[in-house]
């Protein structure tokens, strides 16, 4: 079964609103085993919505739609789904005497206006609102040679969308689906390679024939590989996903620092706490986001010592404990005094120091040197830095924090 999910407002294609809508039934959808194939987003135009409608309802089993339910001159979904299945709008008295006790149990009289709220395309079913005056509908539509479209118009608001969601649609399409079968996803962290070295490590595992299905997607320089099974519940899809989990950890090794939620600073964390250490930052290039990262974490108090952001060689020398004259802002020598320095500080087991990133950060040679300080020994470290400048920062937090996870590991 293959769905498709239809945002509608001008709010949303104007980018004046989020779309959070599309999000959440995506994933309420995929619980139930169903395959979203196709997201679509229109605005307020009666013919764009009478030509998304009949595109969905000619290449999906199920259409969700999320807006135009309301009573302006604006609101459109009611005739867009008429004229798309070819019927004309029929009012539902038992809808509009519901909006009417809404309107007086709210001490208001109803405008004339919000009766079309209880018109429906001809043959639809009402789906009850019980914290709104927009009644949700429920249309199946006959298609030659196959079973009929099911088709469900919601609000856009989420508090009246997510109920309707769960007392009346959920249980209709798990009804019509037949055969339980749910979906589900396996997401395996991976830092240190980018995207084509880490999808040429695993030849013929991203493969769109694939079964379970592996995705690779990147953010902020983090990888996200994201194993999808489908079977009658969800111990079978986790099941079918374990072979696969395996083979990318025995490929990839320590490339895989987490699963699910884990962020780098996540896991770091993990293995301070399990091995009883703390960690203190002092950052130059990474601008604070060590710290922030790092305070943010759970029990960050069992872990994380604390954190020094500096933004001038002068202010980085009032409390360093070694001399820096005649360094540059991203010469090695800074990175390990911030590091010694922010372990003493906060007596902390292990320091991490960022260095200032070099003038050109854009040359293809250009570096950021990170140090890690423990009481016996100070790591240097480089890493390359001609990146976005939209992740230039991110990344090379990043790349400081998985410098660190892989010394804990070590």
């Amino acid at each position: 079964m293959r769905a498709e999910v239809i945002a509608i407002g001008d709010e949303i294609i104007t980018g004046q609103r989020l779309d959070t809508n599309s999000q959440w039934l995506s994933q309420r959808l995929t619980e139930i085993g169903v395959e979203v194939a196709f997201h679509t987003t229109i605005g307020d135009r009666l013919a764009d919505n009478i030509a998304a409608f009949t595109a969905a309802i000619g290449r999906v089993d199920v259409v969700v739609a999320t807006g135009g339910l309301g009573p302006t001159a604006d609101d459109l979904t009611r005739e867009a789904l008429a004229a798309a299945t070819g019927v004309g709008l029929v009012r539902h008295e038992p809808s509009l005497e519901h909006i009417r006790r809404l309107f007086a149990s709210r001490g208001r009289q109803m405008p004339q206006r919000n009766a079309v709220q209880a018109d429906f395309p001809d043959g639809a079913l009402p789906i009850h609102n019980e914290h709104g005056t927009a009644p949700g509908i429920e249309l199946a539509v006959p298609r030659p040679g196959g079973a009929p479209c099911m088709v469900f118009a919601l609000p856009g608001v989420p508090a009246e969308m997510k109920p309707m969601w769960f007392q009346a649609v959920a249980p209709k399409i798990v009804a019509a689906r037949g055969a339980a079968r749910v979906i589900r996803h396996r997401r395996i962290k991976c830092f240190g390679v980018g995207e084509s070295q880490l999808e040429a490590m695993l030849p013929d595992m991203i493969a769109r024939h694939r079964e379970p299905l592996v995705g690779i997607t990147v953010s902020d320089a983090t990888i996200t590989l994201r194993i999808t099974a489908s079977g009658p519940d969800d111990a079978s899809c986790m099941a079918a996903i374990e072979p696969t989990a395996r083979e990318i950890y025995a490929t990839i090794g320590s490339i895989a620092f987490g699963e699910e939620d884990d962020e780098l600073q996540d896991v770091v964390a993990r293995l301070l706490r399990q091995s009883g250490k703390t960690i203190a930052v002092a950052e130059w290039a990474t601008g604070g986001l060590l710290a922030h990262w790092l305070a943010a974490v759970e029990k960050a108090e069992q872990a994380f010592a604390g954190g020094l952001v500096a933004t001038s060689l002068r202010q980085l020398e009032r409390v360093i404990a070694s001399d820096l004259e005649g360094a540059a802002e991203s010469d090695p020598q800074v990175a390990d005094a911030a590091a010694e320095t922010a372990r003493r500080m906060f007596g902390a087991d292990y320091g991490l120091g960022v260095a200032a990133f070099p003038r050109d950060v854009d040359q293809a040679d250009a570096h950021v040197c990170v140090s890690i300080a423990t009481p016996q020994r100070m790591r240097r470290l480089r890493f390359g830095c001609a990146s976005h400048p939209a992740i230039r920062q991110a990344r090379t937090a990043k790349q400081a924090l998985n410098a660190l996870r892989l010394s804990l590991l070590s």
